[in-house]
């Protein structure tokens, strides 16, 4: 069956014959391309750095927002990558680390994470993470997922993966680092996740990522 509609674009009123389900697809692409907002954008008038360290900068810019106000924005932006690993046995066992967090003034189970320099690739920042903070090695690796931290004040990366196929090994943890290793059920740590003791960002959509593919959840 041939049915027409009208719909705007532009300003203008377009007339589109369809048939069967592409009548379906179309409808639905063209209502998605005129309810959406236009693309409005900042722009940057100017940009000062106000402090700079080797993990972080913080920048000061004075902009002019979407909405075309004056405004500023303060940029932390990070000098590394974050990266975190769920290590998995043949068992469903993983791995939490735990630490005091000075930013936060409380004590943190995570799994384990780290920074990357941003010219390595994430997999061998993950590699060398996971080793440091828990000895293993692994000879399965599968990237989860890519996130941003918190894309309202940093431009900060993360990147999750998995590893399976583990060999113990000794931990080789840094001057700064007390940290404590907790061996788990996966199916716990995701509990852990779902009752609030697990708060820190990477974690909570890594566990969560994983356990919804494994149709945990």
């Amino acid at each position: 069956m041939l049915r027409a509609y009208l719909f705007e674009t532009n300003n203008k009123l377009v007339f589109k014959l369809c048939k069967g389900f592409n009548f379906l697809q179309s409808l639905i692409k063209i209502q998605f391309l005129y309810f959406a907002p236009m693309k409005k954008f900042w722009k940057t008038l100017t940009s000062k750095v106000i402090y700079d360290n080797p993990w972080i900068q913080v920048r000061h810019e004075e902009v002019i927002n979407p909405n075309g106000g004056n405004g500023i924005y303060g940029v932390v932006s990070f000098k590394n990558i974050a990266i975190g690993i769920i290590p998995l046995d043949e068992d469903e066992n993983t791995w939490l680390i735990g630490q005091f967090r000075y930013t936060l003034g409380e004590y943190s189970w995570e799994i384990p994470m780290g920074g990357g320099k941003k010219e390595h690739t994430p997999l061998a920042a993950a590699q060398r993470e996971l080793q440091e903070e828990t000895g293993f090695t692994a000879a399965s690796w599968t990237m989860l997922m890519k996130l941003h931290t918190s894309n309202s004040v940093t431009d900060e990366v993360g990147y999750v993966f998995v590893a399976e196929q583990l060999t113990a090994g000794e931990t080789a943890f840094e001057d700064t680092e007390d940290l404590k290793i907790k061996k788990l059920p996966f199916k716990e740590v995701v509990q852990m996740v779902l009752r609030g003791e697990i708060t820190d960002a990477i974690s909570v959509a890594g566990i969560l990522k994983l356990a919804a593919l494994r149709k945990m959840i």
